[in-house]
């Protein structure tokens, strides 16, 4: 789940709409004007670096997503200079029901200046609408600075639409160095080594201990774990091109390149001896809240979880991340060394409602590395894909690990495949058939048949 993941993660609470943007700084600028009239605006000192966005003094942008308190706190914090300086207020909304009241607001006739977008799939609807504005040559261009398969993350028919904003690393296994240490086990290479790993751990049966544990509840969204796991394992072992045609439909889950991975994936996380330390038997993955499933690293009784960036905050605050702390993570191996780095993330991308220039300066603004700075400095924790971001700014190791490989040239990155789907399959059909799944142990065939006959015609 893409930033639908994220999403998941933040919807703790809901904020009421706050307006951040103080007004120009005087010490800022030489001279005002430009949104109220007169001449143009010339900003000086640490104001400078804002001039391309100068103008606009005393004019509001409204801005609407999913990402609430407390992530919403540090996105505030990230445009606060460029408010202060160029004088346009950012009214920002988060809301735990974005997905399904942004479409609501749209056709109403109420659509926010801005909405950042977790969904490739929700950007498409929105787009069918005819609201949504075309960004300008300059977002455009700062395109660049991102890996190109995100241009067609945020573009619909071939035509771009947003900018991406933010992204994150979903191949990930979390395990204890100090445990591994201690029973002499190295972090492995290959997916070969991993599940020969995950065996002599099952056999060794350490204090009862099991090699991986894992959850897939949680709420309305149950199941979402799951579909990550089929999807790392269609990525890394049919790579991206067989996994762009399984998104789309072109491929389908009866198809036997997708009927092989679903069998990788029951080898691996529905194998009873692997399968889930410290919590249960195989059938206990479908009622563990994705949070809980880690619980068990700490204590010893399971070795492994493959969870996304994200789960750093699930760990307790005393908990010591890092290589040689209580938890860290390595990247999760390709299952056919064939395909190269296999990355498989989600993130959030800036669509615009409104042609208005001081729109079109927060969302210009918005896409460049200068913003990602900016927020990075502010938000452990949160990563960009923008290949100019400065990686120093980063202190959190997952962090540094995250943007060092969603960054990397040679990595085949795709974007979270139920987000791409339509939403009756991404977030509907499959979430319910692959809970069944490891809930009920309904054949792989039975599963795939009923994806398949829920696609949208």
């Amino acid at each position: 789940m893409n930033s639908i993941v994220s999403v998941r993660l933040r919807r703790n609470l809901i904020i009421a709409p706050a307006v951040l943007g103080l007004a120009l700084v005087s010490a800022c600028s030489n001279s005002s004007g430009g949104g109220g009239g007169g001449g143009p605006t010339t900003l000086a000192g640490d104001c400078a670096k804002f001039q391309p966005y100068a103008g606009h003094s005393g004019t509001k942008v409204t801005m609407f997503a999913s990402i609430t308190s407390p992530e919403s706190d540090s996105l505030e914090k990230s445009w606060t200079d460029f408010s202060k300086c160029t004088g346009i207020q950012i009214s920002y909304e988060g809301s735990n029901d974005f997905e399904s009241q942004l479409p609501v607001r749209v056709d109403g006739g109420n659509a926010p200046d801005l909405a950042v977008i977790p969904q490739p799939g929700l950007l498409a609807q929105m787009v069918k609408t005819g609201k949504v504005v075309k960004p300008s040559a300059r977002t455009e261009a700062n395109e660049n600075q991102w890996s190109p398969i995100w241009k067609t993350y945020g573009s619909v028919n071939g035509t771009f639409y947003a900018a991406p904003m933010s992204a994150n690393m979903k191949s990930l296994v979390w395990y204890s160095p100090k445990a591994f240490k201690q029973a002499g086990y190295d972090v492995p290479k290959t997916w070969a080594d991993l599940m020969a790993l995950s065996d002599k751990m099952a056999k060794a049966g350490t204090n009862g201990s099991k090699p991986w544990c894992g959850g897939i509840s949680s709420g309305t969204a149950t199941g979402w774990p799951a579909t990550d796991w089929l999807e790392e394992v269609v990525l890394g072992g049919q790579g991206g091109d067989v996994y762009d045609q399984w998104v789309s439909h072109k491929i389908k889950f009866s198809d036997p390149q997708i009927q092989q991975s679903m069998q990788t994936v029951a080898n691996w996380m529905q194998n009873p001896a692997w399968v889930n330390g410290g919590i249960g038997d195989v059938k206990s993955i479908a009622t563990t809240t994705f949070q809980d499933a880690g619980t068990p690293v700490l204590t010893g009784k399971c070795w492994m979880l493959q969870q996304a960036s994200f789960y750093e905050a699930q760990w307790p605050k005393t908990t010591k991340v890092g290589p040689d702390g209580d938890v860290f993570a390595f990247q999760l191996p390709a299952v056919n060394p064939a395909t190269a780095n296999p990355v498989e993330g989600g993130g959030e991308f800036v669509s615009a409602f409104s042609n208005r220039p001081e729109v079109q300066a927060v969302q210009d603004y918005l896409s460049t590395a200068d913003w990602a700075d900016s927020r990075i400095k502010v938000a452990p924790g949160w990563v960009s894909a923008n290949q100019s971001v400065d990686k120093s700014l980063y202190t959190d190791p997952i962090d540094q690990l995250s943007a060092n490989a969603l960054t990397n040239p040679a990595s085949t990155f795709r974007f979270d495949a139920s987000d791409m789907m339509p939403a009756a399959i991404g977030s509907g059909q499959e979430w319910k058939s692959l809970t069944a799944w490891f809930a009920e142990g309904q054949s792989i065939q039975k599963v795939a048949a009923d994806i398949d006959g829920a696609w949208p015609q």
